[in-house]
C-alpha cells in the first residue's frame, strides 16, 4: 500500500491507488479532494493521541467562529527554519512543537487514506517545492529531512521526495510525443511560483528529474492578496473606506483613518478588530465621518463579528467575475438592501499592479533558465489563482509561441505525484 502526499501551503490532497491500475485522489473532506492545510487547537477538550484538534475546513471554521484555541497555518513555511524544533504555546496551558504539528496534521491525512483505502499504508511520495530556502543547500536538505522524519514518525516505512513543478508537468507529459520546455505557472492562495521545465516521453521513464528543473522563481504575491485589493476597492469603500470626514472650522475635510479596513480586509488580522480595546477605537472614529451611516455599518461588522463574512463575499465575487461578467456583492448581512457591483474589469483595476508583479516573475524565470520567450513550448497552468482569465492572459501575451495547457487547479500537483508513486512503487 502506497500514496502520494501534496503538503501545500494553502491546501493539501493525498492520492491513492485506484485498483484499476491507476491513481485516485482521496475525498479528505465531504466533497472535497483537497483540504485547506489548517490545524486548529482547542483550548478545551480531552487529549486523543495529542491535544485536542480540528482539522482542515473545520480548523478554519473554529477560528472564524471565535472559539477559544490557536489555529496554525502555512505550517510549512517553517521548515528548514529554526522554529522546526521550537516548541510553541497551542492554549489551555499546553505546547506542541512546530514539528510535531506537522507530523499531526499529516498523521490525519493518512488516516483518511488508510480508511479509504483499507488498509494499512506504509509508502509514500512527498511533494517538495525545488527549494524550501533560497540559496541556503544545508538548511534546504534540513528542511527535507525534517519533513520526511515528521512522514516517518507517523508510520510510514518508506518515503521518497518528487519536485512539485515537475509532478505538475506529468499529466501534460504523458500527452505528448516528444520533448518540450514547459514553463508551470503555480499560481495559488498565497504565492505565484514558475518553473521551467523539460518534459517529453524519454524523460518520462526517470525516476530522478531535479536536472529537468531549468529555473526556479516566484512571487509571495497570489489569490489572498487579490481578495483583499478586491475587498478594499469595491466593498468597504461602503463602510468609510476612502471616505472624507466632515470639514471642521473651515478646514479641508480629511480622509477616514484607514488602519481597521487595512485589518478587515486581511484574514488572519480579522479578529483582532474584534477585541475591546478596538472596539473602543472604532466608535471612536465616529467624529471622522461625514456619512454616519458608513460608521454605523462599520460598527455593525464590529460587533456582530460579520468580517471574515465580508470577505468571504468579496472573495466569492471575485471568483464570479474571473471568467468575465459582473457579479452583485449581497451585503445584506449588514443592512438591508445594501449590495455593491463587481465587474471584471474592476477586479483587474484593482489588482492590476499584482498582475504585473506576476508576470514580471514568470519572464524572470525564463531568463534564469536562459531562455527568451518564444523559447517556452507550453505554459501549463496550475493552482487555484489560475482560474482568473485576464491573469493566465497575461501571462500567455508574455510568451506568445507558447500554448497554454491547464491542469486540474487545485490538484495537479497530487496527481503528479500519484504518477511518480505509482512508478516508483507499484513497480511489483
Amino acid at each position: 500500500m502506497y500514496c502520494a502526499i501534496d503538503f501545500g501551503t494553502s491546501n493539501s490532497a493525498i492520492a491513492v491507488p485506484s485498483g484499476d491500475g491507476g491513481m485516485r485522489l482521496v475525498e479528505l473532506e465531504r466533497g472535497y479532494r483537497t483540504m485547506p492545510t489548517a490545524v486548529f487547537y482547542f483550548v478545551e477538550g480531552p487529549e486523543t493521541n495529542g491535544p485536542p484538534r480540528a482539522f482542515g475546513r473545520a480548523a478554519v471554521a473554529a477560528y472564524v467562529d471565535g472559539i477559544d484555541g490557536r489555529l496554525m497555518r502555512s505550517m510549512k513555511s517553517i521548515l528548514g527554519s529554526t522554529l522546526v524544533d521550537q516548541t510553541t504555546d497551542v492554549g489551555g496551558g499546553r505546547g506542541a512543537k512546530y514539528i510535531d504539528i506537522i507530523a499531526g496534521y499529516l498523521r490525519h491525512l493518512k488516516a483518511k487514506a488508510e480508511d479509504e483505502a483499507g488498509g494499512t499504508i506504509r509508502q509514500a511520495v512527498l511533494g517538495r517545492p525545488v527549494f524550501f530556502v533560497d540559496d541556503e543547500p544545508a538548511r534546504d536538505a534540513q528542511a527535507q529531512s525534517a519533513l520526511e522524519g515528521a512522514a516517518l514518525s507517523v508510520g510510514f516505512e518508506e518515503v521518497s521526495f518528487q519536485y512539485e513543478p515537475i509532478a505538475a508537468a506529468f499529466d501534460h507529459e504523458r500527452q505528448i510525443s516528444h520533448e518540450e520546455v514547459v514553463l508551470v505557472a503555480d499560481i495559488g492562495g498565497g504565492t505565484s511560483d514558475f518553473s521551467v521545465v523539460r518534459v517529453g516521453p524519454e524523460r518520462m521513464k526517470r525516476l530522478e528529474r531535479k536536472d529537468d528543473i531549468l529555473a526556479n522563481h516566484g512571487v509571495h504575491i497570489a489569490g489572498t492578496d487579490f481578495d483583499r485589493r478586491v475587498e478594499l476597492a469595491t466593498v468597504l469603500p461602503e463602510f468609510g473606506y476612502g471616505a472624507y470626514g466632515p470639514s471642521i472650522a473651515g478646514a479641508p475635510p480629511r480622509e477616514v483613518p484607514s488602519g481597521i479596513y487595512f485589518d478587515l480586509a486581511t484574514w488572519h488580522l480579522i479578529n483582532t478588530v474584534y477585541s475591546p480595546q478596538r472596539v473602543a477605537e472604532a466608535r471612536a472614529l465616529r467624529v471622522n465621518f461625514a456619512d454616519l451611516k458608513q460608521h454605523q455599518r462599520l460598527m455593525t461588522v464590529i460587533t456582530e463579528r460579520l468580517g471574515h463574512e465580508l470577505a468571504a463575499r468579496a472573495e466569492q465575487a471575485k471568483i464570479d467575475v474571473a471568467g468575465g461578467g459582473e457579479a452583485v456583492v449581497d451585503l445584506s448581512h449588514v443592512e438591508s438592501r445594501l449590495a455593491v457591483r463587481l465587474s471584471e474589469a474592476q477586479a483587474v483595476d484593482a489588482i492590476s499592479a499584482d498582475i504585473e508583479r506576476i508576470v514580471t516573475a514568470a519572464r524572470e524565470t525564463a531568463a534564469q533558465a536562459g531562455l527568451k520567450p518564444d523559447q517556452i513550448d507550453a505554459l501549463y497552468f496550475t493552482g487555484g489563482s489560475t482560474g482568473f482569465r485576464l491573469l493566465s492572459q497575461k501571462i500567455a501575451d508574455a510568451f506568445p509561441a507558447a500554448r497554454a495547457v491547464r491542469g486540474d487547479r487545485f490538484a495537479s500537483v497530487a496527481t503528479g505525484l500519484g504518477l511518480h508513486a505509482e512508478r516508483l512503487f507499484g513497480r511489483g
